[in-house]
């Protein structure tokens, strides 16, 4: 355990760069998802088709490949990015092909009578979706966007592949200096259960406050 204790701030340091990795990805995630997941119920044809062809091509492709294409890949045609952003990038793109998903099933949930209802007021389609479905949508979806969200906390450990100071990849630094194997990793495992476990928690408390809107 000395292996860990003396090296708490870096271990720290590497948390904090997790939380940060995964806060901006989820952010990344849920608006490119919630984008998406409406091109997929959208009134115009080639719009679902545009939306499907994303999920498809980003939801089934592995992640480190794509992680590996932002930030290798993309100098190739003169752009460069920091690990970090690359990773924010990866991991949030890669995660909004499932949000995408989640939204859609979640509008597709409300009875097409609601938007009919909002029409019939002098709503847009667009204004229909803002301030009728999507409130109601997102109050469905909080279980499994919960399930998405914490997935991305720990797909943020890919991160390490290209260098991005984070959790894991300070643990690894910390094992090859120490060789204390066992505490040190068991200790990066407790260090993602702070981040896993309260979010798990946060989304139970979310989901009991909005079941109003499922009634």
């Amino acid at each position: 355990m000395d292996a860990v204790r003396d090296n708490v701030p870096l271990l720290l340091s590497g948390l904090r760069v997790t939380f940060e990795l995964g806060l901006l990805s989820l952010v990344l995630a849920l608006a490119l998802g919630t984008l998406v997941g409406l091109l997929r119920v959208a009134p115009v044809r080639v719009l679902p088709r545009l939306g499907a062809a994303y999920v498809e091509f980003f939801r089934n492709t592995p992640l480190l490949v794509q992680m590996y294409i932002w930030f290798f890949g993309l100098p190739s045609v003169g752009v460069s990015l920091p690990p970090f952003w690359a990773a924010v990038t990866a991991i949030g793109i890669y995660t909004s092909a499932f949000v995408a998903e989640v939204v859609r099933a979640g509008i597709q949930a409300i009875t097409r009578g609601q938007v009919e209802a909002a029409r019939s007021l002098g709503l847009t389609y667009l204004q229909s979706m803002r301030h009728v479905v999507l409130p109601q949508a997102f109050a469905m979806i909080i279980p499994p966007l919960g399930n998405v969200a914490i997935a991305l906390a720990k797909n943020t450990s890919i991160a390490s592949t290209i260098a991005v100071a984070d959790l894991l990849y300070n643990g690894e630094l910390i094992n090859a200096r120490t060789f204390a194997t066992y505490p040190v990793f068991l200790t990066v495992m407790g260090l993602y259960l702070v981040i896993t476990i309260p979010m798990g928690v946060g989304v139970n408390l979310l989901e009991r406050r909005l079941v109003a809107f499922r009634r």
